[in-house]
């Protein structure tokens, strides 16, 4: 089966590339293919980080072990995309680049059969030029999840913060 991908630029204007690659090839392979689409050399750093529905960060799959755990992670190299991905399962993040965190949206828009005479990956469509620099990162969240008064401030719960016992820990809760 083929997996065909949008993944869009994270940015004000729409750049986007449309791509097609084969659900057995692994998430290195799928890096290559979007690092081409979009004019990147392919030698800094990236990582896939499946997301849910909301676009929020979750598991990485790094192109290179960096980190000090004893915890295996899933490499880009060693992971197919039909283990990462599925109809349920549709939505990665892309970041390229560690210092200048190229950050794209990668969504699961279809799974379909090859065509005959179509080589795969295949870019399909292509959408928009991308900037010279990496857009600025924006962390902040969004604006009404945040009240700038009171940053612990939440609307369903109405508890003293100096109450501590009503939070019912236990004693050795840590």
């Amino acid at each position: 089966m083929i997996y065909r991908f949008r993944v869009i630029l994270d940015t004000e204007e729409d750049i986007f590339r449309d791509i097609e690659i084969e659900q057995q090839a692994t998430c290195e392979d799928f890096h290559n293919t979007i690092t081409q689409s979009f004019g990147f050399d392919g030698t800094e750093m990236a990582s896939f980080y499946i997301s849910d529905d909301e676009w929020r960060q979750g598991e990485e799959i790094p192109l290179f072990d960096m980190s000090e755990s004893d915890l295996p992670l899933r490499m880009m190299n060693e992971t197919l995309l039909e283990d990462v991905l599925s109809e349920d399962q549709t939505r990665l993040i892309y970041v390229y680049d560690f210092l200048n965190l190229w950050t794209f949206f990668v969504e699961l828009a279809e799974i379909a059969e090859p065509q005959d005479g179509v080589s795969y990956p295949n870019l399909m469509y292509v959408h928009g030029q991308i900037p010279a620099e990496a857009p600025p990162a924006d962390f902040s969240g969004d604006e009404d999840d945040f009240d700038e008064d009171d940053p612990f401030a939440d609307d369903d719960d109405d508890y003293d913060i100096e109450d501590y016992e009503g939070l019912d820990f236990d004693e050795n809760w840590n």
